[in-house]
């Protein structure tokens, strides 16, 4: 069983990669620091807590379990914490991957497949985005990311190490099987917070800015189901295990929801109201990001699955009672 290093690997997307991994007959071997994670990645990994910049542990660890390649997941990724601290997004997603990469090429791991963002492409000159837009990002964040993948583009040409940078919309969902989803602390992502609006679990749901240019006047995003996500990532190694060139993707639906059509979907499938609050726009935040995904149908097989909005909405509703109704019985 080939083992495969996944960073980040408990967190929301790096958990459900693990399972995916897991059931395609590789071996994770599950690093976090936990600062922001949890531990749902353990019944499907190996976990240890390590990071990244802890470059003795980190190597040490690599020479223990020899991976044969590696999922990068762990990174900060909220965009307006981005904007007021952009240290500590180049410190940790940009530095931290310098020292992962330093030590993978001292250990002779020569396979990467890089959680990217559409945050690198800025404000889209074109809709949908295609993988050839330019990348000019408004935030840290993005930048940060961006930085990264001209390093390993860098490293490609120098030293032969081979990389997917999956260049991911917004994840969104749960796990069909409701095993994992989505809670992060803090939390920022609109559906787990329209959710829990809708669950009396806080007093409303904001919407950070209400005269975009798009037919409701709030931001459109194209939300993509995390299992989706976990399955491309999983192509995405076995392409480069297989022999393929370095690559980026974009991987998302095709289709732009905006936060009121978002809003009216969670009330619907809850069959509760969301109270709503208007506030400003946020800095940082593009209009419109919705990805042309053809090139990963192309070069991986892959398309997205879970394509109506409404069942990625159930999926992470049906996430969140459960855990809910977990929490009261604990409290009861």
């Amino acid at each position: 069983m080939k083992r495969i290093l996944v960073t980040g690997a408990a967190g929301y997307i790096g958990s459900h990669t693990c399972k995916a991994l897991r059931q395609a007959g590789f071996e994770p071997i599950g690093i976090d620091n936990m600062e922001r994670s949890g531990v749902h990645s353990l019944p499907w990994a190996i976990c240890e807590r390590v990071d990244i910049r802890d470059t003795a542990t980190l190597a040490h660890l690599i020479e223990r379990h020899a991976p044969v390649a590696v999922i990068h997941f762990a990174a900060y990724a909220y965009v307006g914490e981005s904007v007021a601290s952009p240290a500590l997004y180049y410190g940790n997603n940009t530095l931290g991957t310098f020292w992962l990469l330093e030590a993978l090429r001292a250990a002779g791991v020569d396979k990467i497949v890089f959680s990217s963002t559409c945050a690198t492409y800025g404000v889209p000159e074109h809709i949908p985005i295609t993988e050839d837009h330019p990348q000019h990002p408004i935030n840290p964040y993005g930048a940060s990311k961006l930085m990264v993948e001209r390093m390993l583009g860098d490293y490609d040409r120098a030293y032969g190490l081979r990389f997917a940078a999956l260049r991911y919309f917004n994840a969104a969902g749960a796990d069909l099987d409701l095993e994992i989803g989505e809670c992060h602390e803090p939390e920022t992502h609109a559906i787990p917070l329209a959710i829990q609006a809708a669950l009396g679990e806080r007093l409303s749901f904001e919407i950070y800015g209400t005269d975009y240019p798009t037919a409701d006047g709030t931001a459109v995003r194209d939300y993509i189901h995390v299992w989706d996500l976990a399955r491309a990532h999983v192509l995405a190694l076995e392409y480069l295990l297989s022999g393929g060139d370095s690559v980026a993707l974009n991987l998302g639906t095709g289709k732009g929801i905006s936060v009121r059509e978002l809003v009216s979907t969670v009330e619907s499938v809850t069959a509760r109201s969301v109270p709503v609050r208007l506030t400003a726009r946020r800095d940082g935040d593009p209009p419109v990001l919705v990805a042309d995904p053809r090139k990963a149908a192309r070069m991986l097989g892959w398309r997205a699955e879970i394509t109506q909005f409404a069942d990625i909405v159930h999926t992470a509703v049906q996430w969140q009672l459960k855990r809910h109704r977990a929490e009261q019985g604990a409290n009861a």
